[in-house]
């Protein structure tokens, strides 16, 4: 972290199909080595795929999607007198979006389907039912808080 000033934030543009800032912040999370339309392609297919299996509103679909991932409490580490504490802490809503966003592109890579497109759209899928390897992230962050409410007290 700088210790002059805090970063400015940037205005994330909506993205061009259904004007949603959102989507595009996620599409950013997704691009590789730049390439936009590329990445915007794979979510625009994935929503596509997902919309078409549930008859659903495609912002809706990934709206419920990440609000069903999103951390609410995660732990921190904390030294205290020569101890380090994994304390819980609540989760603000940008970085609980921002986690989301991470865990979700992280678990639709690590699937075995064939194209990435597919992939993500099983993962939406799986996350609006409450499975899948990011609603399970989520779960454990959620397990470990819980599991040092005994030091909640060292919060800062």
């Amino acid at each position: 972290m700088s210790r002059r000033r805090r970063a400015e934030v940037r205005e994330i543009l909506p993205d061009a199909k259904f004007g949603d800032k959102d989507i595009s912040k996620f599409i950013n999370n997704l691009m590789m080595q730049g390439k936009k339309s590329i990445a915007e392609s794979i979510v625009y297919g994935a929503l596509d795929i997902v919309a078409a299996k549930t008859k659903r509103e495609h912002t809706e679909l990934f709206h419920e999607s990440v609000d069903k991932i999103k951390p609410h409490i995660e732990v921190r580490s904390r030294r205290v007198g020569g101890a380090t504490y994994q304390v819980p802490v609540e989760v603000s809503q940008k970085r609980a979006s921002a986690l989301a966003f991470r865990w979700l592109i992280h678990a639709s890579r690590k699937r075995g389907e064939k194209t990435m497109r597919d992939r993500l759209a099983n993962e939406i899928l799986d996350s609006l039912n409450d499975r899948g390897s990011a609603v399970k992230k989520r779960d454990d962050t959620h397990k470990m808080a819980e599991a040092n409410r005994a030091f909640a007290h060292y919060r800062w």
